[in-house]
């Protein structure tokens, strides 16, 4: 085993049969009562409420119409398409006739189908547009696919109405369901692939039920997603994609907990969902808090309504600030509730109104915009987490928040600090290999069942983790100087005008940085520091532009070492891209690529002349 030198663990509450699957969570939901509200999404631009029955309903109907259409027991069925309730629907219809399911990002590319379809036999494929169908149609040469299910063409209601043709019974369908157990396949979820060739991570009935139950067992992370005292559930807006395990996680929760899940397929309107469908918790990752955050300072205007909305927002911060050393004092409090007046409650409007809690995750969030949502009311609980643990390993919970960490372990979870510093983690969630991969599943899962996680960081006295880097992405200067990028991008990443960054360094004489701006923040900043528009292109010379980026870089370095610390910066053309590479379809940097694809700016910022 990998010597540790740190661990801890939080039992997990729930229990489980060996029959138990996602069909029989969902069973189960059903039998407390058809008419309980599971969700909502627009028609006709109107929220509109769908029942659990209603659910159960359109499931088995599909189902029958997937066992018409041929596919057996332990078939890999693919869903392409973006967070809909149809991707609901078709998921448990895939597990409910004993086949798996493998989630495909809708924004994958030609290889990247190819590559999954091949690898996990996919000979059924669910998509959501024509365009999706088209690219499957374009990879049919090349792979085993059989059949390609059209959403937007309406081939759901037609494959339900195979199911009718053929005369599937109710009890022929029970007993497809009651042919898998606890402990067999659910899902091959790929990783969004940032060092290669995307991995099938092989996730179980077991492993996603131990997240949804545990969670909810435990009575802090329960009170966040349980119905209240009155009965009245809770509600979650769901804008992740149902491709990323962490909102799919989010969809099982919603099913067991009976919390009401709002489907926003578009973020573009995602202020707009917020205000209207009220969510009382949100699933997120930091960039959507940042975006949240640095919208409502391009939008507090000039002069005095600038320093006002400034003014409350360094109230909130120092108002959390204070909860954390005890209790903030009279003065404080005081100036807290002039600021939730005249500010901060016209904020929490802007996302609903009602919103308690905020689960974090996928990438760090900065301190001072942690402090600054738990100031305005909503308390973000950050977590920890990889598909190889089916999301969450780790996270804050309710009343017992460390801003700056991740967390004690998930209910059921253990989390290890190996002598190198690498975190390591074990528990029912761990997923139970790489799909056609037996040596990358030894090289992450040693030999007494510890994931290799990559990451770096530390436990505290309490359990609770906190992230420093990853192993991989130490960057090791001309000088020798070992460099963890993370500290500063974290740092940087939540400027308004920072749109994504990335700290560069490796064999070079000194730490740099590739910055892309952020379009959408630009002219709103322009205008509050009383600067005429600029394009994109005029703006990443301009001397203001510049000089704002060089304050906030000074600012992270005083974190660091001047070894450490970045010297020189280059304002690239545009922002990184999924398409060309640069970005997984998860938002992490995929760096190797973006040096290549940005080797000019790279040679500004090294050019001795």
């Amino acid at each position: 085993m990998t010597e540790t030198r740190n661990t801890a663990h939080v039992e997990g509450l729930g229990t489980f049969e060996p029959s138990d699957t996602l069909t029989t969570m969902l069973r189960r939901r059903v039998a407390a009562g058809r008419d309980s509200v599971f969700a909502e999404h627009r028609v006709d631009g109107t929220f509109t409420p769908i029942t659990i029955g209603q659910l159960d309903d359109d499931v088995r109907a599909l189902a029958r119409g997937l066992m018409a259409a041929g596919v057996q027991t332990g078939d890999a069925v693919g869903i392409m398409a973006g967070t809909r309730y149809e991707w609901t629907v078709a998921d448990f219809a895939v597990l409910a006739v004993g086949a798996l399911v493998v989630p495909i990002y809708h924004t994958s590319s030609a290889e990247q189908l190819v590559w999954m379809c091949t690898d996990a036999d996919i000979r059924t494929v669910i998509v959501e547009t024509e365009d999706h169908a088209a690219l499957a149609e374009g990879v049919r040469a090349d792979t085993a696919l059989e059949r390609i299910i059209v959403i937007d063409r309406g081939d759901l209601d037609g494959l339900v109405a195979e199911g009718v043709e053929a005369e599937i019974g109710d009890d022929e369908l029970d007993a497809r369901a009651a042919s898998v157990g606890l402990e067999d396949l659910a899902s091959i979820v790929y990783t969004s692939g940032t060092t290669g060739r995307p991995k099938g991570v092989e996730l179980t009935h077991h492993n996603w039920l131990a997240h949804v139950i545990n969670g909810v067992s435990e009575p802090g992370l329960g009170e966040v997603v349980l119905p209240n005292d009155a009965g009245v559930a809770k509600r979650t807006l769901l804008f992740l994609p149902l491709a990323h395990v962490y909102g799919r996680f989010a969809q099982f929760l919603c099913v067991h907990s009976k919390s009401v899940l709002g489907y926003a397929p578009n973020t573009k309107n995602l202020v707009t969902d917020l205000q209207a469908f009220e969510p009382t918790w949100l699933i997120a990752v930091p960039r959507v808090f940042e975006t949240v955050y640095n919208a409502a300072d391009a939008k507090a205007g000039k002069g005095v309504k600038l320093r006002l909305f400034r003014w409350a927002v360094d109230v909130a911060v120092a108002y959390s600030e204070a909860l954390d050393r005890g209790r903030p004092n009279v003065a404080l409090r005081a100036r807290h509730s002039l600021a939730d007046r005249l500010v901060l409650g016209k904020l929490r409007e802007v996302m609903g109104g009602k919103v308690d809690y905020a689960i974090s995750g996928g990438a760090a969030l900065s301190l001072r915009h942690a402090h600054f949502f738990r100031g305005l009311g909503v308390t973000i609980m950050e977590g920890y987490g990889a598909t190889e643990t089916t999301a969450p390993a780790s996270v804050n919970r309710p009343g017992r928040i460390k801003v700056g960490t991740v967390g004690a372990p998930y209910p059921g979870m253990s989390l290890a600090v190996a002598d190198d510093g690498e975190v390591l983690i074990k528990g029912p969630s761990l997923f139970r290999g790489y799909h056609n991969n037996a040596e990358a599943t030894a090289e992450a899962i040693d030999g007494e069942g510890w994931l290799r996680t990559g990451d770096l960081g530390e436990l505290d006295a309490d359990g609770y983790l906190r992230i420093s880097g990853r192993k991989k992405e130490i960057l090791v200067t001309a000088g020798g100087k070992n460099v963890q990028p993370a500290v500063l991008e974290n740092a940087l990443r939540s400027h308004p005008l920072i749109g994504e960054i990335m700290v560069v360094g490796e064999g070079k004489p000194f730490i740099g940085a590739l910055v892309a701006l952020d379009e959408a923040m630009l002219p709103g900043w322009l205008e509050n520091h009383d600067i005429a528009p600029l394009t994109l292109e005029q703006a990443r010379t301009n001397d203001a532009v510049r000089a704002t980026l060089q304050e906030a870089i000074d600012r992270a370095n005083e974190h660091v070492s001047r070894a450490e610390s970045i010297r020189k910066f280059e304002i690239v053309p545009r922002m990184f891209s999924e398409d060309r590479g640069e970005v997984s379809a998860s938002t992490k940097l995929i760096r190797r690529v973006v040096e290549v694809n940005f080797a000019e700016s790279m040679a500004k910022i090294y050019d001795r002349k």
